[in-house]
């Protein structure tokens, strides 16, 4: 026994310094997404009811085989991509692989739009809608927030008289309590002719808007196109909700691409300045190659904290934008802890969880070849 201690002891000391660690993780991260697969499979109020099986499932899903095949056209769609970039420079028959690659994403595309049909037709709609509405939250805000922050950050970077005040000043959204920022918002964005918002773009002869408590499609406010499905877009007030998204975490990530930006060896900008690059090919060529690790990082995390989103859009939420602020946190909320419907929630949540882990499957396949960590 000596022997085996004195010859493992490193390891031994290491196992000891990550046990807190793992506690906690296990205690607060892994518990409770076990014990929800638990309670999905129950009929749970308050109390431990009897075991219904997949019957939660299949009230939410409709048929939860036409779910496996949603699924299956996800991962096809991503399997589609991984054959297009990693086989067309591998094998000499270019088309054939492109012929491959677009089967198998008609084959995803049409598995997904047919199941996602059966699912609306017989499942819970109000939860398979919120899952769209996240679609377009998530979108939106985690586009934005990278893209104005690498903005942000690549005009920090250049010398600025008193730039540490301006990165102080990024930060400030991002500390600001999410419920008192959102109350703030749904007073810039009332529906009042003299609210701050219709003020100002009344400076600009745009009509008053009801913001918060349009449910109409942004389509249909910017260009008076009625569309139905997916391709309408996010309503007026989900907009405006985005937009509170927007604002909170854009500073952040604009510090956090900063101090990537700071680790970037300047000899490559004075190499590409003395090869006659203009700062657009430095900045697509050399800056962004180089940032990929933390954008994919910024954007995995916000992709998944997005579709978690709460607090805000629990705040901002009126009635008279109906469901159409409804995001699948909110619909989960509403079955917990208003109609008290544990089991029926847990679900909801193990299948927000599924999907997830997919799309970040799909994140992950999208930038991979992009990523050095070198």
């Amino acid at each position: 026994m000596t022997k085996f201690i004195n010859k493992h002891s490193e390891k031994i000391i290491g196992y000891f310094f990550i046990l807190p660690a793992v506690l906690i993780i296990s205690l607060f991260g892994l518990f409770p997404v076990f014990f929800g697969m638990y309670m999905s499979v129950h009929k749970w109020k308050v109390f431990k009811g009897r075991f219904l099986g997949l019957e939660n499932y299949n009230k939410i899903l409709g048929d939860i085989p036409a779910f496996c095949f949603f699924i299956l056209g996800l991962l096809l769609l991503i399997l589609s991509y991984w054959m297009w970039s990693e086989l067309k420079d591998k094998f000499k028959n270019k088309i054939l692989i492109i012929f491959l690659s677009f089967l198998v994403l008609t084959l995803g595309i049409l598995l997904i739009n047919v199941n996602w049909n059966k699912m609306l037709i017989s499942g819970d709609d109000d939860y398979l809608y919120s899952l769209i509405y996240t679609l377009y939250y998530s979108f939106f805000t985690i586009i934005f927030e990278v893209g104005l922050g690498l903005i942000i950050a690549y005009a920090l970077y250049q010398r600025l008289a008193g730039k540490q005040f301006f990165q102080m000043i990024l930060l400030f959204p991002y500390i600001t309590p999410a419920v008192m920022g959102a109350a703030v918002f749904f007073l810039i964005f009332g529906k009042a002719e003299n609210s701050f918002l219709n003020q100002f773009i009344g400076l600009f002869g745009i009509d008053p808007q009801l913001w918060l408590f349009d449910k109409r499609p942004i389509t249909e406010v910017l260009f008076g196109i009625k569309i139905e499905g997916l391709f309408a877009g996010p309503s007026l007030a989900l907009m405006s909700s985005i937009l509170y998204g927007i604002w909170s975490y854009t500073g952040y990530y604009a510090i956090i691409l900063l101090a990537g930006l700071s680790i970037i060896p300047s000899d490559l900008y004075e190499a590409a300045k003395a090869e006659g690059a203009s700062r657009w090919q430095t900045f697509t060529k050399i800056t962004i190659p180089l940032l990929m690790p933390i954008i994919f990082f910024l954007m995995l995390t916000g992709f998944i904290n997005t579709f978690q989103a709460f607090n805000s859009i629990f705040v901002m939420q009126t009635s008279s934008a109906g469901d159409s602020m409804d995001v699948v946190t909110i619909e989960i909320f509403d079955h917990f802890w208003g109609r008290v419907k544990y089991g029926y929630a847990a679900a909801e949540g193990v299948i927000l969880f599924i999907i997830l882990n997919v799309l970040a499957i799909s994140q992950y396949v999208i930038f991979r070849k992009r990523l050095s960590y070198d």
